[in-house]
């Protein structure tokens, strides 16, 4: 059987995005968090026709990544840093894409750093922000949690999961598998990437609009209210902002998946216990 195919990546938002990209007239792209390249590609091929070029800073992409950017060398560059330390050398750009280490010292130090190169070029801010949605909407997951100091970082695990509706994680449901760790609790000051968000807004003195689209983990966009398109983008994302029926279609989405992992979990156990001999545990009716 097959592994569930769980919509994970921004790629996804493309239908988005891309249109976002071109009513800001945007040729010059960093994007934060490569990963596999889900969404790279998608910017390679809308930038490839307009003659733009796309920056990616990732300290660790997969292979698949790798193996398009060496393909693409007119087109794309690979910084190869963690984000706080390649913000400042890529400078600014006409749009971001931050979808790095989900959690909220990256994400509010990330934006800091964002808006600092833009002012300093004279150019509006513009970024799409992944994953401001359940679950990391208000935990943390660290992916080098050695990288975050130490009095901003949430009580973590390598082996818990998180699942709907429950604060604390615990054994099973969403985890990293030894990928990532997670936040120990949902909630409170300094957790989370929507967190994050929140924290950077109140703290800068520049306004900015905010949307937020539910599915797929959760779509931000940010943006100058000064914007030269800051029309086009409020009428594109505005109607979607916070929007009922799809906020209740991703929770809907994420339970199935929750579920399917917990089916997986017993055949595991299941199979396990086959393969040592003894009798597989029955479930109480």
């Amino acid at each position: 059987m097959s592994e569930p195919l769980l919509l994970h990546s921004l790629g996804e938002f493309a239908c988005l995005t891309l249109p976002a990209l071109e009513a800001a007239g945007a040729s010059v792209i960093c994007e934060i968090g490569a990963e596999h390249g889900g969404n790279t590609t998608h910017l390679g091929r809308w930038l490839g026709p307009r003659g733009g070029r796309l920056v990616s800073i990732d300290p660790s992409p997969g292979a698949a990544y790798l193996d398009w950017v060496a393909a693409h060398r007119d087109l794309a560059r690979h910084v190869a840093l963690p984000s706080l330390e390649a913000i400042p050398q890529v400078g600014a750009q006409d749009a971001w894409f931050v979808d790095g280490d989900h959690n909220w010292y990256t994400v509010f130090h990330e934006l800091a750093a964002i808006e600092r190169v833009q002012r300093a070029a004279g150019r509006p801010l513009l970024a799409f922000l992944h994953d401001v949605g359940w679950p990391w909407a208000r935990r943390d997951l660290y992916y080098a949690p050695d990288r975050i100091p130490e009095d901003a970082r949430q009580p973590h695990s390598w082996d818990l999961g998180v699942r709907l509706g429950a604060a604390a994680a615990a054994p099973g449901g969403f985890r990293g598998c030894g990928a990532f760790a997670v936040a120990l609790r949902e909630g409170g000051p300094r957790n989370g990437v929507l967190t994050a968000v929140e924290d950077f807004g109140a703290a800068s003195p520049v306004e900015y609009f905010w949307a937020s689209v539910p599915g797929v983990f959760g779509l931000g966009v940010l943006f100058d209210r000064a914007h030269p398109a800051a029309a086009d983008l409020a009428n594109l994302f505005g109607p979607l902002h916070d929007h009922p029926l799809l906020a209740k279609l991703e929770r809907s989405r994420l339970a199935n998946y929750l579920t399917v992992i917990d089916w997986q979990d017993r055949a595991a156990v299941t199979s396990a216990e086959r393969a040592d001999g003894s009798e597989p545990a029955r479930r109480a009716s």
